[in-house]
């Protein structure tokens, strides 16, 4: 048994898929005999010709979309998948130790990878970052899918058992190939409760735990497992009492979760008969048809880098004109909040060069970058105008630090209508324009924002992780990144009330926004409008019906009282029991 961070909460017991790396394993492959040995190496040269015609492409486009510059990360492509090093390397393990064509790029791949850590400059280390891109490339051509960074190293599960993703991290660009993958829980080395990892177990209602250090190198694929996303326990190799006895509690679990979505109809209304929107966070189409199955009021939070994460290169504005218009179709009532492109961080893509930041989340990120690529920019913003005028859609502007920021994305949206219009382009004349407040700077200046801006949205995740100077990725201080930290309860009520005294609207968008003890706090502060991972609008949607107002205020003011996370924990577990003992399996410790 080991213990981490319950991210995700429920249970669930399965069969661990372990996700060796963006590679999948290192187990070897060999061909039946050597008569196959010509051919796979036709079809190796076949991948290797596809990726460099590709390369070629994306090097016009972006080179047409952003600018010569910004290509130049696509023409160093153009050479690496040419070398011929790493294409004798790749014939020879085939000719010699008779591997397929994957086996063998994966173990060049690990050679080069071996090779570069050993060399402690930046330069190389962003050269193995590009050598790593092509090698994936040229698997995708070879295995003729478009995209599969992880887990495509065989089936691990056994019959019908439940799949337990065992990874060192989920990175954000990983995360959206997971999709059609049978995953029911999700353990991983790093990261903590709002981590990637977790943020996508919630979104898809999984069980999850995180910093589970050495894991890893406990688990292997086919091992059965127990995951408890609650107590952030996780049980190897369980025995037979054991396994029976969390198969029970599994089953009251997910027959609880179908109970609760047959809510879907009702009004979100307080027990007192309060009026609540709630919104749903989503990444892609598929979130907004899951957004629609559980009633929610619409799209609070629409992350659009997803879009750019799954490509290998810039989209274009028709493009994400399309893709905008389909998930707004898609969506509740045709109503999305539109966060333009949040990338930076641990999110990048090549086409916009890479960095050596030294704390790269607190760097060249969100919608800073669009101060020196204006021109992506107002190709996003073209595309979202343009599909705003086939239902409701506001923009909502990520990392907004300073007033001048504030004007600088303000003019280009006016600009942008201006030049659709002088074009005769039919476009959305009421979008309206937000901003993300997740930078305390914002938070403490929030009276100059306010009065140029149309609403507001609070991330919380970024906003506690700036707060408390934490990196929400790091186990060893996650446990900073805390929503009941009294800290960030008297930033909110700061917010909230500069909002009423405007009457601004105002949405909580971050991951406490679904969590059930945060929820009591939040309403009882006056907030109305919550946006969260679909999974979980049918359980905060059950919470509100069974607390009034009045309640919930007096919970929110003897917690702004307190000192310590550790006593709003304690006091508003015991708030929650008080409320609704059932729901308190959906909330993390």
């Amino acid at each position: 048994m080991r213990k981490g961070i319950g991210v995700s909460p429920g249970i669930v017991v399965g069969v661990a898929h372990r996700v060796e790396s963006v590679f999948g394993s290192l187990e070897e492959q060999t061909l039946a005999s050597p008569s196959e040995i010509p051919a796979e190496i036709e079809r190796f040269d076949r991948a290797v010709a596809e990726s460099a015609l590709e390369i070629d492409s994306f090097v016009q486009k972006v080179s047409r979309e952003l600018g010569p510059a910004e290509a130049e990360i696509f023409r160093s492509h153009a050479q690496i998948v040419s070398d011929p090093t790493l294409i004798s390397r790749v014939h020879a393990l085939i000719e010699e130790q008779q591997l397929t064509a994957l086996s063998a790029l994966q173990m060049v791949m690990h050679g080069f990878a071996a090779q570069f850590a050993r060399i402690q400059q930046d330069f190389f280390r962003e050269r193995m970052t590009d050598i790593r891109d092509v090698i994936l490339r040229i698997e995708s051509h070879l295995t003729r899918r478009t995209s599969e960074p992880i887990g495509h190293g065989g089936e691990a599960h056994n019959g019908s058992e439940s799949v337990i993703l065992v990874a060192h991290e989920i990175l954000p660009s990983q995360a959206m190939s997971l999709g059609d993958l049978p995953i029911a829980g999700i353990v991983t080395e790093l990261g903590g409760s709002t981590s990637h990892a977790a943020i996508l177990a919630r979104s898809r209602g999984i069980p999850a735990v995180s910093g589970l250090e050495g894991i890893m190198a406990e688990v292997e694929s086919g091992d059965m497992m127990i995951v408890d996303g609650r107590d952030g326990m996780v049980l190897v190799r369980p025995d037979q009492e054991a396994t029976s006895a969390y198969r029970k509690v599994q089953r009251e679990f997910f027959n609880l979760k179908d109970r609760l979505v047959a809510n879907r109809d009702l009004p979100a209304r307080s027990a007192d008969g309060a009026q609540v929107e709630l919104l749903a966070n989503i990444n892609n189409i598929a979130d907004a048809q899951a957004a629609q199955k559980v009633g929610a009021a619409g799209v609070g939070l629409f992350r659009t880098e997803y879009l750019f994460l799954t490509h290998h290169d810039v989209p274009d504005e028709e493009e994400q004109y399309e893709y905008y218009r389909q998930v707004l179709q898609s969506s509740p009532n045709e109503s999305i909040t539109i966060r333009t492109l949040d990338l930076g961080g641990d999110k990048t893509v090549p086409y916009l060069g890479r960095r050596g930041e030294p704390n790269p989340f607190m760097g060249w990120r969100s919608t800073r970058i669009f101060f020196e690529n204006p021109k992506l920019f107002v190709t996003q913003l073209r595309a979202i105008l343009r599909a705003g005028r086939h239902g409701k859609i506001s923009i909502l502007f990520p990392m907004i630090t300073t007033l001048e920021e504030l004007r600088f994305v303000n003019n280009l949206v006016k600009e942008t209508k201006s030049d659709l219009r002088r074009e005769g382009v039919p476009y959305g004349e009421h979008v309206k324009t937000g901003v993300m407040v997740e930078v305390p700077a914002a938070a403490v200046c929030i009276d100059a924002i306010l009065r140029e801006t149309d609403f507001i949205s609070i991330g919380s995740n970024d906003l506690i992780q700036y707060l408390v100077a934490a990196d929400r990725d790091n186990p060893k201080v996650a446990q900073l990144c805390e929503p009941l930290n009294p800290a960030i309860f008297r930033l909110l009520r700061t917010v909230f009330e500069a909002c009423q005294r405007t009457g601004t609207p105002v949405t909580l968008c971050g991951e406490m926004a679904g969590q059930p003890r945060p929820f009591l706090v939040l309403f009882g502060l006056g907030l109305r409008k919550f946006s969260m991972s679909p999974a979980f609008i049918p359980t905060i949607k059950a919470l509100l019906a069974s607390v009034t107002t009045a309640q919930a205020e007096r919970f929110a003011h003897h917690v702004l009282q307190l000192t310590t996370s550790e006593e709003i924990r304690s006091y508003l577990t015991a708030r929650l029991h008080e409320v609704s003992a059932t729901l308190e399996i959906f909330d993390t410790p």
